[in-house]
């Protein structure tokens, strides 16, 4: 059985060309070699699959730019959050099995985990993780940026504050679709990766198909992502996104995907036999959010009357059937699944170039091909549409250029902008200021700043193709910087910097007791005594916390003491031979220095 079922693989895994295929593909070879050019795609690969037939299995292209390698039907890419429907379909599973109730709170089977607003929190159901309507935007930069382990992303999610109420608007969530993902494995006793795997992967045959780009390596034939960078195609590295696998780290070939087509145009049987029941499956593709076609959403369902979320899919009307789809958007690949589940068509569409449309332009066209419409060149018409929205995204920009205020300059010396910032749920990122250049450093992310206007900068990420941000720096009522924002990011909050504890130099134990002794200033009610305990130097001042002297030189030492002490206190000893003639508190700025006097009572 098993060598039958390894040859039926191989048979439905050969290149089939479309000029083979019969009239509804006989012209899709010259349409689609055309329109790569057009969106200057380096590669794509594509599936067909009709009636539980593979019609169409090829690839087109390069893996590389500027390299020879072609692409062909087993070259992997990314799906991206194409694999959204893989982890719907793994929750569906468990939910056939009677271990997870759709409606439950989500909090039932993953303890600990919270949202910003404890209603949401309890409220918050299995189905709601997997419909994007939990409130929350994005907040994808928290994990993208840094290398968090998963439920480390969970626990921070609680520190993202709500933009609209629970289930009130379709907003697109991926760290919920991690909290799915999460949910699975607590439930099945085994991680994501392998629940994916041993449930989905293998029983469907998909055995080119992973969950993480580290597995990449050491395979021989993978696509390589591209961006579009200041106007021109560039090779890019793959993104490492385990910590939201759930969301989209699926790397798979269009062999692999044409199984999964089969799959779900068979209603959830592979081989004539359910992997899981009709009502579970059928959930997967049922309406549960509504998504208003305006955007970029209007671009992708230009001829949609109305569109839904249902568990992982897209769903939409065209031409009078219903379409379930899915594409996938990461770092320089870009991914389309799509159904017609009444016609028992699908296609899958993988390229290695983010953002671009063909996929869609591509489905659409094999859809018309199928149902007889008239033949519609659909890539010209997304490709005018995508460059509308550019357009109307450069006019605003050009806006913003026009009202920057010039003629300004920052409100302090650069070095002043220097230190930690950080952000309950982002986390930490720290700004650097040498030789007249300030660099923001957040997570995997490296920024270049340039002054815009006032305490506003502009970042230009050394990743070039995520573009570029504003940062606006905020001053106390001191003139000392005390938060910053970053555009499309977070508002962080300065960490006060932490005080040196290192000593400088050296001293004797022997050599310490010259620095001990009362002082006192002359004309404020405020004393102090050195005093050596354990060996170190110790400031105490009436009614604070006990200070430790580092020596940073023989007469000046840092203060350092409870754990949020700023930085730039100093003890610095005025001698007169080995006798203290006076000592300075040096204070951080704007507090003045105070000069204490040896032995002087007010």
């Amino acid at each position: 059985m098993r060598l039958v079922a390894v040859l039926i693989l191989t048979l439905l895994s050969r290149s089939v060309p479309a000029g083979a295929q019969g009239k509804p593909l006989q012209d899709l070879d010259a349409y689609i070699t055309r329109s790569m050019a057009e969106w200057r795609i380096p590669g794509l690969a594509i599936a067909v699959v009709r009636n539980d037939s593979v019609v169409l299995l090829k690839g087109y292209g390069v893996k590389r730019l500027g390299a020879a390698e072609p692409v062909d039907e087993r070259t992997l890419f990314a799906i991206g959050s194409s694999s959204k429907a893989f982890t719907a379909l793994g929750v569906a599973m468990l939910v056939d099995e009677g271990k997870v109730r759709w409606d439950d709170p989500a909090t039932k089977y993953l303890p600990g985990f919270q949202l910003f607003d404890p209603y949401v929190t309890r409220e918050l159901t299995v189905r709601d993780l997997l419909t994007h309507r939990s409130g929350l935007a994005r907040g994808d930069l928290m994990w993208y940026a840094q290398d968090l382990p998963r439920d480390s992303v969970l626990h921070r999610v609680r520190y993202l504050k709500p933009t609209w109420s629970l289930r009130a608007h379709f907003g697109y969530q991926n760290i919920m679709y991690l909290a799915a993902g999460q949910l699975t494995a607590r439930v099945a006793g085994k991680s994501w990766d392998e629940v994916m795997r041993d449930r989905i992967l293998t029983p469907l045959g998909m055995s080119s198909s992973n969950t993480s780009v580290s597995e990449l390596h050491r395979l021989p034939n993978v696509a390589t992502p591209h961006e579009e960078v200041d106007d021109t195609v560039r090779a890019v590295p793959y993104h490492n996104i385990d910590n939201a696998g759930p969301a989209g780290s699926i790397n798979s070939n269009v062999v692999d995907m044409a199984q999964w087509l089969r799959f779900q145009l068979a209603g959830g049987k592979v081989g004539g036999k359910p992997l899981l029941s009709a009502g579970a499956f059928d959930e997967t593709h049922t309406p549960q959010t509504i998504v208003r076609l305006e955007g970029a959403w209007k671009l992708i369902m230009p001829d949609a009357h109305f569109a839904a979320y249902g568990l992982g899919w897209l769903l939409h009307d065209y031409r009078g059937r219903k379409i379930a789809q899915h594409g996938g958007g990461i770092d320089g690949m870009h991914a389309l699944v799509g159904l017609m589940p009444e016609e028992k068509t699908g296609v899958v569409i993988l390229t290695n170039l983010a953002g671009n449309s063909l996929t869609h332009a591509l489905m659409y066209r094999i859809f018309d091909a199928y149902l007889k419409q008239p033949r519609k060149d659909w890539s010209t018409e997304l490709l005018k549409g995508l460059e509308a929205l550019e357009a109307q995204a450069k006019a605003e920009k050009k806006s913003r250029e026009v009202q920057r205020v010039t003629g300004t300059s920052p409100s302090l010396s650069l070095d002043k902008y220097a230190g930690t910032y950080a952000d309950s749920m982002y986390g930490e990122a720290t700004v650097g200021a040498n030789g007249g250049k300030v660099v923001l450093r957040y997570g995997s992310m490296t920024g270049d700043l340039e002054h815009w206007q006032h305490d506003t900068f502009r970042s230009q990420w050394r990743q070039r193709h995520h573009g570029k941000a504003f940062v606006t720096f905020g001053l106390d009522a001191g003139g000392k910087v005390d938060e910053m924002e970053v555009e499309d990011l977070a508002e962080f909050k300065r960490k006060p910097e932490v005080p040196d504890t290192v000593p400088a130099l050296q001293l004797a134990e022997a050599a310490l007791s010259k620095y001990t002794g009362s002082f006192a200033a002359a004309s404020l009610p405020v004393t102090a005594e050195v005093q050596v305990v354990g060996g170190r130097l110790k400031l105490t001042v009436a009614g604070q916390p006990p200070y430790t002297l580092i020596a940073v030189t023989p007469t000046r030492f840092r203060l350092t003491g409870p754990a949020d002490m700023p930085a730039g206190f100093f003890l610095d000893y005025t001698m007169k031979g080995e006798r203290i003639d006076h000592v300075t508190l040096v204070q951080p700025e704007p507090q003045p220095a105070l000069t204490l006097l040896p032995g002087t009572t007010q």
